[in-house]
């Protein structure tokens, strides 16, 4: 019994000991590669694809940023459809958010907790801009981050095995084609 909790545990260590100076996206993908490896599930458990798995770490990654430069934009933005927008984006990922979350979590998926390093760093970026710049940058934001949402969306939808994860893709991209259509009129208005 002692050996097999040993072997059942080594590729855990190993994960936490090769964890080290990754960002939050780094840590969940290897997690999730660890798991894949070692076929750890419980009867509980889904079992899902890789293309999906990833798909959920990328759109948890996502979320986190859109609601922490949605946060952002409710604070400093001076133009009142630039602010209304960043309610949107908060309210709107926040909920894709929570889908997110409970289908890792129905599949033992490990998302990050925070945006990744690059991600976190326009965040830190945008935060340092201020008036009609803070404006046309958050929605120049908006129009690139939500293009990259609406490609990953589309992936997920073609290339998931997981019928759930395949249906919250589909229901989820209608809404962020329309983020996508609002993002790129509110920032030819600014022009």
């Amino acid at each position: 019994m002692k050996k097999r909790s040993i072997a059942f545990a080594l590729p855990f260590l190993l994960l936490a000991c090769n964890n080290e100076g990754k960002d939050s996206v780094e840590k969940a993908d290897s997690a999730n590669e660890a798991k894949m490896d070692s076929n750890s599930t419980t009867s509980q458990t889904l079992q899902t694809d890789e293309a999906s798995s990833s798909f959920l770490v990328d759109a948890a990654d996502g979320g986190l940023t859109e609601v922490r430069m949605g946060e952002l934009g409710q604070q400093k933005a001076t133009n009142t459809s630039v602010k209304n927008f960043a309610t949107m984006m908060i309210h709107d990922h926040t909920g894709a958010n929570d889908k997110v979350k409970s289908l890792a979590a129905q599949r033992n998926v490990t998302l990050p907790d925070a945006p990744a390093a690059n991600n976190q760093k326009n965040v830190e970026d945008l935060a340092k801009k201020t008036g009609k710049d803070f404006d046309k940058t958050f929605m120049d934001a908006m129009v690139k981050d939500h293009e990259k949402a609406v490609d990953l969306f589309k992936s997920a939808s073609s290339k998931s095995n997981d019928a759930d994860v395949k249906a919250f893709a589909d229901n989820t991209l209608p809404k962020l084609q329309m983020h996508l259509d609002s993002a790129k009129a509110i920032r030819k208005m600014l022009k």
